[in-house]
């Protein structure tokens, strides 16, 4: 699987909220997101299109 998150910078944020971040969050985010992003990917060819746009997501 391609890594999409930048780590350090999720790890970050979720510090800025006041959490820690467990061991099996990221992984878990990483998922979540590709199957978003594949979700939309779907949704834009089903509209005959070739750019993937924020109507997709």
């Amino acid at each position: 699987m391609v890594k999409m998150l930048v780590q350090s910078k999720t790890r970050e944020y979720i510090k800025s909220k006041g959490l820690n971040t467990g061991g099996d969050a990221l992984d878990a985010l990483e998922k979540k997101l590709v199957k978003i992003i594949d979700e939309a990917i779907e949704r834009a060819k089903a509209n005959n299109r070739k750019t993937l746009m924020g109507k997709d997501i």
